[in-house]
């Protein structure tokens, strides 16, 4: 209505529209689920330190654990989306909590840093299936524009929930005895989060029009694998060799045969037509460039703290509760933002204080072990994943009518967790090839003795400057652990100023690529 004075006002609000059946027990299902998915992602991320010291790993091995994770998240996230689409979120939400509880079980006993990447890639294809699940089991219950943004900002926040407790579960474990025993607590989480789902949440399937897509799925995963493979091993076997560069080439021809694949697929796993949209293209391609920052952002701080300054793991999970607290403290706040701001400024605003955040990291002194300068930049960084992970999502999800929901949860879970694969390997193939040529320039004009030099020169062809930097005093090699600090600190803020470009170069996208759109609102009461 209209007053005197020219303003309007809104008529009065309606009776409130009643919550569908199964709401609150699907969505305390679902965010206890995506806790557990988290928690099994980040878990690893304070104890790369321990992994080193007791597995006797280098770099790239330390890398394989986060990777493999998410490289099976990835790989599988679009088939789980179908699987769910046709036999239940229900029920593919508990397979994935039962395969998050043996990937567990599996790394808690983990012989070897290969066995442990086996637990960590079983533990992926549990939230694979957990993260695409979920998310469209509350898209299913949400009636209201207003219910999604609630119930999508509470998701995110029990995602990033997850992330920064998992550190501080390692850190104490390791403490009082074994890193071991923090996967023996994520599996008996595991299993509450299995009975919590399949006692609470309601089972919803949409299986118009979806069946399995093997050949794109075939080629999707052997193409992905491939060129992350050559994206890992290229820092410490060398860009040019042969097995980096054959999977490079047969990854590229595998993902060119993917998109042939679907353009032709009578039912895609992942749907092209769905980027005829503005606003899901915009926030398709800055959540791939937004969560790599911020993903090898924190892989980058937890490789600084551990293996690279050996910091106890309760210190280095202090920043990451900077870095993913902020989620789920701004729950409330991030909630009302999504229904009130628009979409392109929460994004284009967090990108920003991520990008600030990631510069500052670039200014950090490795050889100053005190953790005062990471709070600023974490709590930045982590303000800005608050804005913009919920963010991205809404916009996906009120993007699309509502029989794609499932493919576009499927596809926006996807491409955010693409962007989390991307960032530890980005970040680790730049820090550690700078890092390699560092050393070895400062190892040549560095006068030591000729016994000491040639036995350092041997551990770095063989682990790279990490490998160095975790000699014992007195050890063959170890008077060169000041070069590889410095080198390896070298190598760390050149990735950190990677991130910082990536999320500013994700803000600009937002804020350009995204004026003017409008989600399409999924229902009549979302207006």
């Amino acid at each position: 209505m209209t007053l005197d004075n020219g303003t309007t006002t809104s008529p009065a609000p309606a009776k409130r529209t009643a919550r569908m059946p199964g709401y609150a027990g699907t969505l305390a299902a679902a965010c206890g689920a995506v806790f557990v998915a988290q928690v099994a992602n980040a878990l690893p991320a304070s104890l790369n330190g321990l992994f080193q010291r007791d597995l006797q790993t280098h770099g790239s091995q330390l890398t394989w654990i986060t990777a493999a994770f998410m490289i099976s998240v990835v790989c599988f996230e679009f088939t789980f989306g179908v699987l769910g689409d046709l036999f239940g979120r229900r029920r593919l939400i508990a397979s994935g909590t039962v395969l998050v509880a043996a990937g567990s079980s599996v790394a808690a006993l983990a012989p070897t840093v290969q066995v442990l990447w086996i637990g960590a890639a079983l533990n992926g294809l549990g939230a694979g299936a957990m993260f695409p699940g979920s998310l469209t089991a509350i898209t299913s219950v949400t009636r209201t524009a207003r219910e999604r943004a609630h119930a999508v900002a509470l998701w995110s926040g029990f995602l990033s929930a997850g992330a920064a407790v998992s550190p501080l579960l390692g850190g104490a474990f390791a403490k009082v005895g074994s890193w071991r025993g923090s996967f023996w607590v994520l599996v008996a989480l595991a299993l509450a989060s299995v009975v919590l789902t399949l006692t609470l949440a309601t089972e919803s399937r949409a299986p118009g029009g979806r069946r399995l897509d093997v050949a794109g799925q075939i080629t999707f995963a052997l193409g992905l694998v491939l060129v992350l493979y050559g994206a890992v091993e290229g820092p410490e076997s060398g860009w040019t060799t042969l097995p980096v560069l054959l999977a490079f080439g047969l990854g590229a021809c595998f993902l060119a045969g993917f998109v042939v694949v679907e353009l032709g697929a009578p039912s895609p796993i992942f749907d092209l037509s769905l980027f005829r949209n503005r606003a899901f293209t915009v926030s398709s391609v800055v959540a791939v460039i937004g969560m790599l920052a911020f993903l090898g952002a924190c892989f980058a701080t937890s490789m600084w703290l551990g293996p690279v300054q050996h910091q106890d793991p309760l210190r280095v999970a202090i920043p990451f509760l900077l870095l993913q607290g902020p989620a789920f403290l701004l729950i409330p706040v991030v909630s009302r933002l999504l229904h009130r701001v628009a979409a392109s400024v929460l994004l284009t605003s967090g990108f920003v204080l991520m990008a600030i955040g990631c510069l500052l990291c670039t200014r950090l002194d490795v050889t100053d072990p005190g953790l005062g300068a990471f709070m600023a930049p974490a709590l930045l960084i982590g303000i800005g994943f608050a804005l913009t992970v919920s963010s991205v999502t809404a916009v996906a999800l009120n993007s699309v009518p509502p029989q794609l929901a499932g493919m576009a949860s499927a596809t926006t879970n996807m491409l955010r967790d693409l962007g989390f694969v991307l960032g530890p390997v980005v970040v680790g193939a730049v820090a550690l090839s700078n890092a390699g040529s560092a050393f070895a320039a400062k190892l040549s004009g560095a006068g030591l003795p000729v016994d000491q030099m040639a036995a350092a020169r041997r551990i770095a062809e063989a682990g790279g400057p990490i490998a160095v930097n975790g000699l014992p005093p007195g050890a063959p090699g170890s008077a060169a652990r000041g070069l590889a600090l410095d080198a390896l600190g070298s190598g760390f803020g050149t990735a950190f100023l990677v991130c910082g470009v990536a999320a500013a170069v994700a803000a600009a996208l937002t804020a350009f690529g995204m004026a003017g759109t409008s989600p399409t609102r999924r229902t009549g009461t979302d207006a």
